[in-house]
């Protein structure tokens, strides 16, 4: 069992390595592509000094593996495109790129993902928004248990499966 440890992202101190991983081709649904150093430092910083939006690294054995961020839908675009109810709150997670993938880590780092934002017990529903296309993290979801209510599109025109997971869920689907 991968053993995940978490810490705050620090903005001017993991602006290198988070450009490294939301640059690579395989996280083109980051939308960070072009970026360059600043440009992630400076997203975030938004994001640290942002009301209810934090973002965590995950080491495991001291290396940094995972990038998980935590929201308030209410305070983001999704809040837009359906009905917030008090106790939900909003995921994102990217793991690093890597050239010798581990058979099983992706989903045990959503599996930690989600006991981080789980952590918090105000939180009884978590809503993610991936791309529509990307059907390997729509694969990730179900797996920890969330269900599809429908495809949206959000304010930035980006088309969106929404989807969403209980504790109960959860807890059922990772037995």
């Amino acid at each position: 069992m991968t053993s995940f440890t978490w810490r705050p992202v620090d903005p001017g101190a993991d602006a290198a390595l988070l450009h490294r991983w939301v640059t690579h081709p395989k996280a083109a649904f980051w939308l960070m592509q072009g970026a360059d150093v600043r440009d992630v430092e400076a997203e975030y910083r938004r994001i640290d000094h942002a009301p209810g939006h934090e973002a965590f690294i995950g080491t495991v054995d001291g290396a940094p593996q995972v990038l998980a961020e935590r929201y308030d839908p209410a305070r983001d675009p999704v809040g837009r495109v359906y009905d917030v109810q008090p106790g939900d709150a909003g995921m994102h997670f990217l793991c690093a790129p890597t050239d010798q993938p581990v058979p099983g880590f992706t989903r045990a780092a959503i599996a930690a993902v989600m006991e981080l934002v789980l952590s918090d017990p105000r939180v009884q529903r978590v809503v993610v928004e991936p791309d529509v296309r990307n059907e390997a993290v729509h694969r990730l979801n179900a797996a920890v248990g969330f269900t599809v209510a429908g495809e949206v599109t959000l304010p930035d025109g980006k088309r969106a499966l929404l989807s969403f997971c209980t504790r109960a869920q959860f807890e059922e689907a990772t037995r």
